[in-house]
């Protein structure tokens, strides 16, 4: 066997492992991180509000369902340090998730949600664990 074929074996291995690492206690149903699922109103409710219910920004309740949505596509999609964004009628938003870790046996993460609005940006950092039944608990 080539040094480049052991090279690209070893590579090929030690990143496997390292995405093994990041996976997250499944439960039934469950999409793991980054998976594909849509959030459901139980998922959007478990996050209890999310960071953007700590916001001084006054936005409407549709505007909120939108910017809760976003924050549970972030914890559960999001690529490590990629926007995912949302649009209103009245305000619009960023949220941008940190690389999982491990709390307990728990998967967990820092985020962050910017808020735009007539008002001007407001900014608030979070984090929330993610359960066996694939929500998510904010971190409070």
């Amino acid at each position: 066997m080539s040094l480049r074929a052991v090279t690209f074996a070893l590579s090929a291995l030690i990143a496997a492992s390292t995405l093994s690492g990041c996976a997250t206690s499944g439960g039934i149903g469950s999409g793991g991180l980054f998976s594909s699922r849509k959030p459901g109103v139980d998922y959007i409710a478990a996050l209890q509000g999310g960071i953007v219910g700590r916001l001084p920004a006054e936005i409407s309740k549709s505007d909120r369902q939108r910017a809760l949505e976003a924050e549970y596509r972030a914890l559960e999609q999001g690529e490590v340090g990629q926007s995912v964004a949302w649009k209103g009628r009245g305000a619009s938003g960023t949220v941008v998730a940190a690389a999982p870790y491990q709390v307990g046996s728990q998967n967990c993460r820092q985020y962050t949600h910017t808020v735009t609005s007539e008002d001007g940006e407001v900014s608030a950092r979070g984090a929330a664990c993610r359960n066996a039944d694939g929500t998510w608990t904010p971190l409070l």
